[in-house]
């Protein structure tokens, strides 16, 4: 994984003298709630219901284990005893004093890590594919790519007061891990005629209050030229994008109303006046990067065969581990929903486990994932039985991924000011009722978000769930069909809107349904919606 040269070490460390300066006069009220929050909300600091929250940036995903115990200890220093993974491969902080809020940062950097840029009108934390360098079906690693875009957009003094937040995703694989359509700049590996590595580049995808897809506007960019289209695309956003409206300020508003070609034209007649500037790194910037995600060393001829016998350990081996490139080997995916449980949340005392069994059986590497789990890449097949047990010892060995109870939740009005409605006590009672008939359902994402802003990726769900206030109440309003995967699709309002019981309720008549139209187990709950329609959900829902 990528480590801080003398350059990234000094930014990190002038952003936290400085912040530490900007809370000192905050807090001596020196300067208003108003002034200081655009700097706060810079170094990811929010204004909650109860209290700051911190939210810490995880470049596409990536830890180790020294950066795992970090935030174990803040977890038990600065909060409550826990952290929240995000659907962003960040981790939140919900209960942080902001008097000691400059301390914490310090704490981040001595183990490379910060939190500027996940909030604000910038570019906010790469994302990319959990299984990268992993992952059989992999063209190559995505990750030095997203580093030199973390590089490059860090403090960018052209981008860090965009029209509205911007995030790009990045990933190396056919098979989308990193809902690349459902970002503003989405950017897939691919191979050119003659094999070469290239990116194709879609824009103007997102969630939230008007969910779009992002189309392809350049199915080919050399790898030699990848800054200075990124550079172009921004400028046009930047230029055109609508400062006037919030709710129509994001790169997919522009890139609609402009169309996707006319969009590609202005990209393309403005990349004709960047390119010429150097603005692309030379390769040898580039391999530099990539050196540092050399895969590791792993014995080609570790043994596949493993003892099944147990049937629980079988099952989670069926559900939660998945082919590595080199035979022998898994990807390992730690669940963060046993159900009842709030997902992505974590304990300081977990993350300190997964830390030790990083070491001892991962290679020392961790990933967060954008359904709020964690991933062990490079686990030997060998070693799966004692990481199961010692996982289950702490709750953690929960076979659900992507079953009907590993369901993406944000925090809602449980402690989020823009929340209209609660989404952990939600998530909770499906995932209770559904985990005991997840294994017959198959492949079922449920995603819940407590406001418009879609931070659950409701729009994205199999299920999704949407909080709206109704006239002072907590309404639920329930969609079918969506996919943040290679087969995206945005999920639509089924009818009207139900209370706390009643939503749960509906769901639970959703999958009936399923379970009566379905061609056989084989056929996903997306398959059926798909192959029928919504006719039939809505008439068992409401009657």
């Amino acid at each position: 994984m990528y480590r801080y040269d003398e350059y990234d070490q000094a930014i990190v460390d002038a952003r936290v003298a400085e912040f530490r300066d900007q809370v000192a006069r905050r807090l001596n009220n020196e300067i208003s709630e108003d002034a200081f929050k655009p700097l706060r909300l810079m170094n990811g600091l929010y204004l909650q219901l109860h209290a700051y929250m911190l939210r810490v940036a995880i470049p596409y995903g990536t830890l180790d284990s020294r950066q795992m115990r970090m935030l174990a200890y803040i977890a038990r220093r600065y909060d409550r005893g826990y952290g929240h993974f995000t659907t962003r491969q960040n981790i939140q902080y919900n209960w942080i004093k902001l008097a000691e809020a400059p301390d914490l940062l310090a704490e981040l950097a001595t183990v490379e890590m910060h939190a500027f840029q996940t909030s604000g009108n910038c570019i906010r934390n790469i994302s990319s594919d959990q299984f990268a360098a992993a992952a059989a079906d992999e063209i190559a690693d995505p990750r030095p790519y997203a580093e030199l875009l973390r590089q490059w957009s860090t403090l960018h003094p052209e981008f860090s007061f965009l029209p509205r937040k911007f995030k790009i995703a990045v990933t190396g694989s056919n098979i989308d891990r990193a809902a690349i359509q459902l970002h503003d700049i989405g950017l897939q590996l691919v191979r050119g005629e003659t094999g070469e590595i290239g990116l194709k580049v879609l824009v103007g995808g997102g969630m939230g209050r008007t969910p779009m897809l992002a189309p392809v506007i350049r199915e080919y960019l050399p790898v030699a030229d990848f800054l200075s289209y990124m550079q172009a695309v921004l400028r046009v956003y930047n230029r055109h994008g609508r400062r006037d409206n919030i709710y129509k300020a994001r790169i997919k508003i522009l890139v609609n109303d402009l169309g996707a070609e006319e969009f590609a034209r202005q990209v393309e007649e403005e990349w004709a006046l960047v390119k010429p500037l150097g603005l692309d790194p030379p390769a040898s910037e580039l391999a530099r990067i990539a050196a540092h995600f050399q895969p590791p060393a792993l014995a080609a001829d570790a043994p596949v065969d493993i003892d099944l016998s147990d049937p629980a350990f079988a099952k989670w081996v069926a559900v939660n581990t998945h082919p590595h490139k080199v035979p022998g080997h898994a990807i390992v995916t730690i669940s963060l929903k046993a159900p009842g449980e709030i997902p992505g949340d974590a304990s300081a005392a977990q993350m300190d486990l997964i830390a030790d069994l990083a070491e001892r059986y991962a290679q020392d590497e961790i990933r967060v994932t954008h359904a709020q789990n964690l991933v062990l890449p490079h686990v030997r097949r060998a070693d799966l039985f004692a990481l199961w047990q010692a996982l289950a010892g702490a709750g953690l060995a929960t076979a659900n991924l992507d079953h009907a109870s590993d369901i993406i939740a944000c925090p809602g009005l449980d402690y989020c000011t823009l929340a209209n409605a609660r989404s952990i006590p939600i998530a909770q009672k499906l995932a209770v009722m559904l985990a005991p008939q997840e294994s017959d359902l198959g492949e079922l994402k449920i995603k819940v978000s407590g406001c418009i802003n879609g931070c659950g990726h409701h729009h994205a769900g199999h299920i999704g769930i949407l909080g709206v206030d109704r006239r002072g109440d907590e309404n639920y309003q329930l969609l079918l069909g969506g996919s943040g995967a290679e087969d995206a699709s945005l999920a639509k309002i089924l009818g009207a809107g139900f209370d706390e019981n009643g939503i749960v309720a509906a769901v639970a008549t959703v999958v009936d349904v399923y379970k009566t139209l379905r061609t056989g187990p084989e056929e996903r709950f997306l398959d059926t919606y798909r192959r029928v329609g919504p006719a039939p959900f809505k008439e068992a829902v409401y009657g």
